[in-house]
């Protein structure tokens, strides 16, 4: 089972590439492609989901492309993870409070949830600048 999607796995590629480019040029979106070794019609896909979370701006025209819309220390792999595929749980018990009865007194859930916040503060901390430098985050 993964717990990550293969259009989330190229999203995180997508950015990474689009962070080693920070400041210096847009990329269109077949230099996306092209460089993540990814579909052209799941690109165009990705980067759509993206902007649409304000994680990357476009331009068109000859000179367009995509960038970051934002500072590579403002933006979390949590995020990029949350824009491709909404909340990533380990279990539906930790979606709300009232998706399963036994949810108050059940061990597994408490050490589940325990290990959910760990990963969401894990994804949270590392940012796109951590990843550009090679260091895990806070």
């Amino acid at each position: 089972m993964d717990i990550l999607r293969r259009n989330t796995d190229y999203a995180l590629r997508t950015m990474a590439s689009l962070t080693e480019n920070y400041n210096v040029k847009s990329i269109s979106t077949r230099q996306i492609s092209t460089a993540g070794n990814i579909p052209y019609p799941l690109t165009c896909k990705i980067l759509q989901s993206l902007r649409k979370s304000n994680l990357v701006a476009s331009s068109m025209g000859p000179k367009g492309g995509f960038v970051l819309a934002r500072v590579p220390s403002e933006i979390t792999l949590l995020q990029i993870i949350e824009a491709m595929q909404g909340q990533v749980t380990l279990n539906c018990c930790l979606v709300a409070d009232d998706v399963c009865p036994r949810q108050r007194g059940c061990v597994v859930n408490k050490k589940l949830a325990g290990l959910q916040r760990q990963m969401e503060q894990y994804l949270g901390n590392i940012t796109l600048e951590d990843l550009l430098k090679g260091t895990s985050g806070k």
